[in-house]
């Protein structure tokens, strides 16, 4: 579906991997990073086969948002379960651009904002919801508690 990715070396045992449609992402120590959401999936006890993250734009992933979800407006965040059984394999897509928007709306740094985004993610694909407003709370303290631990 997407061309022009800029795939980054990674090493061949990271079960997740990060690829930039069209945007930069400034990731510090990616491969931590993908070590601990790995290590997120062991935590909350699924088994994770393979996990993308698609950097995007606003524009990319409002685009993904009216195809495949029927949702005219704009999102930080997109998470598709690609699973068949209870092994994890799922793509994950974020918009940069919402996520520095978001960032400074909450008065938060970037590097925060899109460390939560990207646990967000991951914790979806471990059945954590966010449609109510106890999903919600459930999901904003397992967000922290990862930003936490990551901060280690």
């Amino acid at each position: 579906m997407f061309t022009n990715f800029e795939i980054m070396p990674s090493s061949s045992k990271s079960k997740v991997c990060f690829f930039f449609d069209g945007i930069k992402a400034p990731i510090n120590n990616r491969t931590r990073l993908k070590k601990f959401i790995e290590d997120i999936f062991r935590a909350e006890k699924r088994k994770l086969i393979g996990l993308n993250y698609i950097f995007c734009t606003d524009k990319k992933l409002l685009e993904i948002n009216r195809q495949f979800l029927k949702h005219d407006y704009y999102t930080d965040i997109i998470t598709f379960d690609l699973s068949e059984n209870s092994a994890i394999i799922g793509e994950i897509y974020i918009s940069v651009e919402r996520i520095k928007h978001n960032s400074r709306i909450l008065n938060e740094y970037f590097s925060k904002e899109l460390l939560r985004v990207i646990f967000h993610g991951a914790l979806h694909l471990c059945n954590y919801k966010d449609k109510t407003t106890s999903q919600i709370k459930i999901m904003r303290a397992k967000e922290t508690f990862y930003l936490e631990k990551y901060k280690k």
